[in-house]
């Protein structure tokens, strides 16, 4: 991959509870993804009302019809509409996690830069959605960052091979560590002709990276092949909140038991072992047939606050008592996302924080 790897430059992922200057966003329309789309809009609403008081909201919006509507939703909620950029741009799904850049900062030149990732849409699962591949290149036609692609490598594959990747599979502590799963990054509809060192040498060239955990598998119902943001979360340097479900009648029982007992025995870069604190997983929600990826691991950690999607279950204040215990100098702040959820994700999935430099 030659010399010129963010990496090698300086640059690296800094973990999500650093200081934020702005948090990406692409506000709801598809009516396919979410059925009860006003529901939906509004779950989004509460969302911008919460972070915009302490980080600058970047929105992406189809159209200048859809800019009037949005700006309507969020002055009906009081949003500060100067702490709110619209960016009209040509997307399909919400997920911008998924789809856009991940940013790395060099802290010594306080430079910021994106790290351009290919997007394949899940496996290639949802053809109509390919086109969000396109969206961190019209970002920075506006942002003129360097972007590095995570192009081709230098093990013979040949050029033009690169590495599909969505920003919801990983999770890193800021100082060296990073987590995965085995479904997602390994699996072949992603990346059949790389090896899990091959995979591992991307993510520590273009993500700053060093040491790597790697659980097994997701949730039931996560479309996305096991993204570890609805599983497994640094809530500090050495400190993972796991998703648990305690029910052994659960599909989802063995496997988040697998992943909680291989983050008892991981350690952080430097060989310190993990606190590991078991996060409860929301059980059943509404009256939806098919099983949806509902997960209070999706939470996004902002400057002063902590979102936590919420699903109207007896183990909502659970949750939400449990994150705050480790985030002490946050406000947690729950907020229904039964909506959202019926689109396969919440809170993480459709965000990307911007970092300070």
């Amino acid at each position: 991959m030659g010399s010129n790897t963010p990496k090698n430059l300086g640059f690296s992922m800094p973990a999500e509870w650093g200081k934020h200057s702005a948090v990406w966003l692409s506000w709801p329309h598809d009516t396919t993804s979410f059925p009860h789309l006003k529901e939906a809009e509004e779950s989004f609403a509460r969302f911008i009302q919460e972070i915009s008081t302490s980080e600058k909201v970047e929105l992406q919006v189809l159209n200048e019809v859809m800019l009037d509507h949005v700006t309507e939703v969020l002055e009906e909620k009081s949003v500060d509409m100067e702490r709110v950029t619209f960016h009209p741009a040509n997307y399909a799904d919400i997920w911008f996690r998924d789809y856009g850049p991940i940013f790395v900062t060099n802290k010594e030149t306080k430079e910021l830069a994106m790290a351009k990732w290919t997007f394949n849409a899940w496996g290639n699962k949802y053809k109509i959605l390919l086109k969000d591949n396109e969206i961190p290149y019209a970002m920075n036609a506006k942002m003129n960052l360097p972007m590095f692609e995570a192009g081709p490598h230098t093990n013979g594959i040949g050029v033009g091979a690169g590495i599909v990747m969505e920003g919801g599979s990983i999770e890193v502590n800021g100082k060296g560590t990073l987590m995965t799963t085995e479904q997602c990054l390994l699996n072949k509809n992603r990346n059949p002709n790389l090896s899990r060192e091959d995979i591992e040498r991307y993510l520590s060239d273009y993500l700053g990276v060093r040491h790597f955990i790697w659980l097994k598998e997701g949730i039931e119902g996560d479309d996305t092949d096991g993204h570890i943001d609805d599983i497994a979360r640094f809530v500090n340097e050495t400190t993972v909140l796991c998703a648990y479900e305690e029910d052994t009648a659960s599909p989802d029982h063995t496997i988040l038991k697998e992943n909680f007992e291989i983050l008892q025995h991981s350690t952080d870069q430097d060989g310190n072992p993990l606190s590991v604190i078991k996060l409860p997983t929301p059980g059943k929600i509404s009256a939806h047939v098919e099983p949806l990826p509902a997960s209070y691991a999706n939470f996004y950690i902002g400057n002063t606050k902590v979102l936590v999607p919420t699903f109207g279950t007896e183990n909502d204040k659970k949750a939400l008592d449990i994150i705050q215990s480790v985030f002490p100098d946050r406000k947690v702040v729950g907020i229904d996302a039964t909506y959202l959820v019926y689109g396969l994700g919440t809170f993480h999935c459709m965000s990307q924080q911007q970092p300070e430099v």
